[in-house]
């Protein structure tokens, strides 16, 4: 359990850092994953100055997908391991997603639309499958996977 402590104060510092800068931040190891076309993280942002994204990959044949529309969002993949993919889509205002993959073969997403929303998926194990859709306002989503061959699927709407 202390391993999963300091984990998830790293992950705070993380995204406070990200939401109270106003420099968007890209990762620096994008290079080192093939999928990405041209070595290019596919960051579709179309948000004024407050959309912020961050992709991280460490391992092999990772794929992060990151796309916004809208003001005051925050977009965060981190990914250790091999072989995982992650895709966020948000659009609205002031939404904060984050996936956290480490090990290989895991699939997340997170689609978010309306306001003030709150999504984290966090997978530690191999071929973990986990989605969460919200749209609406004021919608809060966490879900975590520790082991292998999970899956979930978390639909809010309001």
């Amino acid at each position: 359990m202390k391993r999963h402590a300091g984990f998830r104060q790293r992950r705070l510092a993380v995204l406070l850092g990200l939401y109270l800068s106003s420099t968007a931040l890209y990762a620096a190891d994008l290079m080192d994953n093939l999928d990405l076309a041209g070595g290019d993280p596919d960051l579709g942002q179309l948000g004024g100055a407050t959309a912020q994204a961050l992709v991280q990959q460490t391992g092999q044949a990772n794929l992060a997908q990151l796309h916004q529309n809208g003001e005051s969002l925050l977009g965060l993949i981190v990914q250790n391991g091999s072989n995982q993919e992650a895709f966020i889509l948000q659009e609205g205002i002031n939404q904060m997603a984050s996936i956290y993959q480490q090990g290989s073969g895991n699939v997340a997403g997170i689609s978010q639309s309306g306001a003030d929303n709150v999504a984290q998926i966090v997978q530690d194990g191999a071929y973990n499958t986990a989605q969460i859709e919200q749209s609406g306002t004021g919608l809060h989503s966490s879900v975590t996977q520790t082991g292998n061959n999970q899956s979930v699927l978390v639909r809010q709407y309001r």
